[in-house]
């Protein structure tokens, strides 16, 4: 699929929607309808649906940043002050929570992500099934030597050789 999200916000929006439809088969609100009966039957759906949601409220969130700087914008003489830079920051920080929103479901509904193919995958697939049965590290204290440690000399004093 080449589908290019940057011709406009809603594009974003509207391709990852037809993207995960197309992934599960069904319309995004009956797909919705299905992960909050069943929430654990399906975690890729459930997945896909929850990072949907966060997709749109982000992209709300910029709607109205973007809507803020414009009309401070169109109060302004040429000279653009400190509020306007300020929201105008904000707009861009939207953007960006919009957008790794955007790869982050685009992530989870492509099949051939290197993250979901080879040894990184099934590494992935037993933390998340929960096959280990203890923590990666020792949590146990290291054993004490009863070896004596060597004397170290004190500073200011000289050490002979």
């Amino acid at each position: 699929m080449s589908e290019d999200m940057s011709d406009g916000p809603n594009d974003i929006v509207a391709v990852l929607t037809d993207r995960i439809e197309a992934r599960f088969g069904m319309s995004l609100d009956l797909l919705r309808k299905a992960v909050a009966a069943r929430p654990t039957a399906y975690p890729a759906a459930t997945e896909a649906v929850t990072w949907h949601g966060h997709l749109v409220e982000s992209q709300a969130d910029l709607d109205r940043a973007e809507n803020e700087l414009l009309a401070v914008l169109d109060t302004q003489s040429r000279e653009i002050d400190d509020p306007a830079l300020a929201l105008a920051f904000q707009v861009d920080a939207a953007v960006q929570i919009r957008d790794g929103r955007a790869m982050v479901l685009r992530l989870l509904l492509d099949p051939d992500a290197p993250q979901k193919q080879g040894l990184a995958a099934q590494r992935l697939a037993r933390l998340t099934r929960g096959d280990r049965t203890g923590p990666a590290v020792s949590a146990s204290a290291p054993p004490h030597s009863t070896t004596s440690v060597p004397s170290v000399p004190v500073a200011g004093r000289s050490v002979r050789r």
